[in-house]
């Protein structure tokens, strides 16, 4: 007797675990399948000592098949899986987006009566559009370049909510951007009837835990080990400068926030890898492209940037000894280098404008090349260094210093004035340290682009290291070479000049 198959349809039932998590009904067979599709290679996971210790295979899953739980974020992915498999998916999840237009967000803006630095401003349109698509989709990853106006897009968001009384949690990565996004807030409120100080907490290092205020600001570092209940309180959460939550730290306090349906996360640059893009959208929400770099400058709404990259030469005997080098002794020995080191002093020393001199060391390069730079400036020209052991208070000086000043040379490390930190009146950077990594690279790029009273140009010196003997290239050409495929990526014009450095 011939044996009759009967096809059955494969369903996944998707419902919200809670506002982090979804939860996936399937059979076990499907549920594998989910699982592989959102399983990834994680970019140089080879080079991390759990994986060279075996205990990890250097994938990431974002799906847990245990659990059955997926991030909220992933769903528009999890339809594109069951559309190619013509799977049937039932949702049951209902939208949280408020569907306002784009007249109803101008005119919120218009009673908002913005300001800054005193003077009546009016939101940008692409400004408009990110506030728009966020209230309509409720969660949202913006990406949205340096001095684009980020803060003022988070001020417009914070207000809306509030109005509709919703508690909110604004994250960022360091106590200096605390201040700033409280001291933004404050800026553009000083038409407003509307008080900072009544309404916004600020929590770091010293500062009271309190919840008692409709927003709270705060450090990532300040809150991440607080009770799952603490977090149970808000309804809407930020995260600002949004590339860092790929770190566990900083996803467990989105996985925390159960009862946040409205998230959105800004940031200037993805590091371009397809887990990193996946795990933010996963938190937050799909990716919104706001503006790039390339049209700010086109409508010069920011500074022009000129790039020049500096390649410098050494001799035959210098490369013979550094092609038998790992990369760690390569690194050490480009960075001690005394007339490379030179060089950088005399190109510090020569520009004019505020100066921005990056580095990676803080010991064998930066305190190097600030006492060089100090011996050799004249008159009462400002010499600054800084790094992580620089407090909060000093690094705001520093940075207010940088605005009634005009010739001052600040030796930052990467990590302190990198990344969200305003400087209106920045004439030149100087990549003084080898680095491939693109988030670092746009973001230190940005802190040149701000507009100032008598400042509409930037200047930015890369720094690069020809070392290659015979067919074998050294390392950190080939991060020069990565930097420069970012710069054509984003439209950059800029110029190869390659430096002999004997004699310096």
């Amino acid at each position: 007797m011939d044996q009759v198959y009967q096809w059955v349809d494969v369903v996944i039932r998707v419902t919200k675990r809670n506002e982090a998590y979804l939860k996936i009904d399937t059979d076990p067979g499907t549920g594998q399948e989910i699982c592989d599709f959102f399983t990834f290679d994680v970019p140089g996971a080879k080079f991390m000592p759990s994986y060279r210790s075996r205990m990890w295979d250097g994938k990431a899953r974002l799906y847990n098949m245990y659990r059955q739980e997926l991030y909220v974020g992933l769903l528009p992915y999890l339809k594109d899986f069951a559309d190619t498999l013509e799977y049937k998916l039932e949702v049951d999840i209902k939208d949280i987006g408020d569907p306002v237009s784009t007249q109803y967000v101008e005119n919120f803006a218009k009673k908002l009566k913005l300001q800054s630095g005193g003077k009546d401003i009016e939101i940008r349109d692409y400004q408009i559009e990110a506030v728009r698509h966020t209230i309509n989709e409720g969660r949202s990853l913006l990406l949205s370049p340096t001095a684009s106006g980020k803060s003022l897009i988070i001020y417009s968001l914070m207000r809306y909510h509030q109005h509709l009384g919703r508690k909110q949690l604004i994250i960022v990565p360091t106590t200096s951007l605390v201040e700033q996004m409280y001291g933004d807030f404050q800026d553009y409120a000083t038409a407003d009837a509307w008080k900072v100080s009544e309404n916004c907490h600020r929590i770091y290092g010293g500062k009271e835990k309190s919840n008692e205020y409709p927003i709270t600001i705060s450090t990532w570092q300040s809150i991440y080990k607080f009770p799952k209940s603490w977090f149970e309180q808000f309804d809407v959460v930020y995260g600002d400068e949004a590339h860092n939550f790929k770190a566990k730290s900083l996803t467990t306090i989105l996985d925390k926030c159960v009862n946040s349906p409205y998230r959105i996360g800004t940031t200037g640059t993805l590091d371009g890898t397809k887990t990193h893009k996946l795990v933010l959208e996963g938190i937050f929400g799909t990716v919104k492209k706001v503006i790039t770099t390339k049209k700010l400058m086109e409508d010069k709404s920011v500074a022009s940037l000129a790039i020049t990259c500096l390649l410098l030469g050494y001799s035959d005997e210098e490369k013979k000894l550094v092609k038998k080098m790992t990369y760690q002794e390569e690194m050490d020995w480009i960075v001690t280098h005394p007339k490379r080191n030179n060089f950088i002093r005399n190109l510090c020393v020569s520009q004019k404008g505020n100066t921005l001199v990056l580095f990676q060391f803080v010991e064998k390069h930066g305190k190097v090349l600030y006492d060089l730079i100090s011996q050799k400036v004249e008159g009462d020209r400002k010499v600054f260094f800084v790094h992580g052991g620089t407090d909060t208070e000093q690094r705001e000086k520093i940075r207010a210093l940088t605005e009634t000043v005009d010739d001052a040379i600040i030796i930052a490390s990467y990590g302190t004035f990198s990344t969200g930190i305003n400087i209106r009146n920045l004439h030149n950077i100087v990549f003084a340290s080898p680095s491939k990594s693109r988030i670092r690279n746009l973001q230190s790029i940005g802190r040149g682009l701000r507009k100032g009273d008598n400042k509409t140009s930037c200047e930015l010196f890369d720094i690069g290291d020809d070392l290659s003997w015979k067919s074998k290239k050294n390392y950190t050409l080939g991060h020069m070479v990565e930097r420069v495929k970012i710069y054509n990526e984003e439209g950059f014009e800029y110029k190869m000049v390659k430096v002999p450095i004997s004699g310096n």
